[in-house]
């Protein structure tokens, strides 16, 4: 199946790039979420005619996404959870709950943007964890652990 990207997709390539995709990752993921669409005659001039705008909405998009990582500069989350007395956690603090402190600490941040490379959190201390606010920006966000009384 061959596409046209709408928006830059991660390993795949760029806006306007002209891709041969696994039908099932067209149909299925691509095309619904309007990253793509069919590679067609049609289409190619339709695309071709609206070229400019979709680059402006892209940038657009991404000098936003830039902005809200240089708000995070300095920023280290805090979070309190149950603890044993060797420091490992009653339960683990996943995405969810990262997200969550994040935006009552004031930072709008939805679970989908957080990755943790190695899975939910399980102990006490201080870990990095990875927030990706767009293809191309990625920021560390230090996140402390602490115990609570």
């Amino acid at each position: 199946m061959e596409v046209i990207l709408l928006q830059k997709v991660a390993n795949l390539g760029n806006i306007g790039d002209r891709v041969k995709v696994k039908s099932g990752y067209g149909r299925n993921y691509l095309l619904p979420q309007g990253k793509a669409t069919l590679a067609t005659a049609d289409n190619v001039a339709k695309f071709e005619a609206r070229r400019a705008d979709i680059e402006r909405a892209a940038q657009d998009e991404l000098s936003a996404a830039q902005a809200r990582a240089s708000a995070l500069e300095g920023f280290t989350l805090v979070l309190r959870a149950k603890a044993g007395s060797e420091g490992k956690l009653f339960g683990s603090i996943g995405t969810a709950d990262i997200a969550d402190g994040c935006t009552e600490a004031g930072h709008e941040i939805e679970r989908s943007e957080v990755r943790l490379a190695s899975g939910p959190i399980r102990h006490v201390g201080e870990h990095v964890v990875h927030l990706q606010f767009h293809t191309d920006v990625t920021v560390d966000l230090p996140v402390v652990i602490e115990a609570e009384d």
